[in-house]
């Protein structure tokens, strides 16, 4: 999961939250440092810097959105390059908010049904729009914004734990069950 400065708290910290409780390993990415400041003033510590970042085990990328935070990822050399070697390798990769406007501007939506923050429709070039809070196209997982972040991770648990374990997670933190399933 990569954050830049000015990324949404919560759709970082509430997907990665139920992803560690399903047993799922993520490492956070700060970029330009451990240190990052979100777009409400919360400060994160990442788990390493981007100049620490080594993709070769990597089995997947999550951005979360939110302003500037989205314009800071998109500006990163090494979040365009594990972008590009998770398209490349067919590995999961997880956009919220304004966040697939990136996926969108690098041709990763073309032909993949798609949704995100009302707006930024016009970047997710060749995407087929769905009006839903989340939206999983084979390996591709995209959401609206803040209030689908905890659909967002349910969605990501159930691509890498199955929908059962998803499910059973969303029981465990009483949360309604995810049905898309498509």
């Amino acid at each position: 999961m990569f954050l830049a400065n000015g990324f949404e708290e919560t759709e970082a910290v509430q997907p990665l939250d139920l992803l560690r409780r399903a047993g799922i390993e993520v490492t956070t990415v700060g970029i330009g440092g451990t240190e990052v400041v979100g777009s409400h003033g919360i400060k994160i510590t990442a788990d390493i810097s981007d100049s620490m970042f080594d993709g070769s085990d990597m089995t997947g990328v999550i951005l979360p959105g939110g302003m500037p935070g989205t314009r800071n990822l998109e500006a990163s050399k090494v979040v365009d390059e594990a972008l590009s070697d998770a398209f490349d390798g067919g590995k999961l990769i997880c956009a919220i908010c304004a966040a697939p406007s990136v996926l969108g501007r690098k041709g990763m939506l073309f032909g993949k049904r798609a949704v995100c923050f009302p707006g930024f429709e016009e970047y997710l070039s060749g995407a087929k729009l769905q009006n839903k809070r989340v939206v999983r196209d084979g390996r591709i997982i995209t959401a609206v914004g803040m209030g689908a972040a905890l659909e967002f991770g349910l969605e990501i648990v159930a691509a890498v734990n199955g929908r059962k374990a998803a499910d059973a997670l969303a029981a465990a933190v009483i949360a309604p069950g995810i049905t898309e399933g498509d």
